[in-house]
């Protein structure tokens, strides 16, 4: 009878090792197997809705900008944003807003062409061509630009500008 009992608590004790030890590390293998592939959807789905939230701020900084809307693009800005003007000039957030804001910087069209989006962890970087009709200061600035936007997230997850650039695109051989 003693060796029977023995026999039981033997297989008892390897059927309880296999349930504690051995399933576990069978389901850590199948998630470790499967992981990639639903790590590889789960990051293709966030970019494709990250890129579709950029596509709407970039409508909006549009209409802000189109309408000297001041309080939109402020929203939009993050508070260290930069600025590279077509000129050369450095331009800091309240620069941008007080332009615009005055009238001194005025659009009256602003026609986006060939928008691309790249991502880097929580920044994304935008390129795109504009035509735009505008002044600055009363002078004419009406033409092809290409220009660039660097998104950031922000502490509360938020896409902010935090720097943009522009470049008037040339016909070969024109000057300034």
């Amino acid at each position: 009878m003693m060796t029977g009992t023995a026999i039981n608590s033997s297989n008892l004790i390897r059927r309880v090792a296999f349930v504690l030890v051995v399933l576990p590390l069978l389901g850590a293998l199948a998630l470790v197997v499967c992981a990639p592939p639903l790590q590889g959807e789960m990051l293709r789905v966030r970019k494709h809705q990250s890129r579709h939230q950029i596509d709407r701020l970039e409508e909006s900084w549009r209409s802000a900008v189109l309408k000297a809307d001041s309080t939109t693009l402020d929203s939009l800005l993050a508070d260290d944003y930069m600025a590279i003007t077509p000129s050369g000039t450095l331009q800091s957030k309240e620069q941008t807003l007080a332009s615009l804001g005055s009238g001194t910087t005025h659009f009256t069209a602003i026609e986006v062409s060939d928008r691309k989006v790249r991502f880097y962890g929580t920044t994304a970087l935008l390129t795109s061509q504009a035509e735009i009709s505008g002044s600055i200061a009363g002078e004419d600035i009406s033409g092809s630009f290409r220009y660039t936007h660097v998104y950031a997230r922000d502490k509360q997850g938020a896409w902010k500008i935090v720097s943009f650039e522009a470049s008037r695109i040339r016909k070969p051989g024109e000057r300034r």
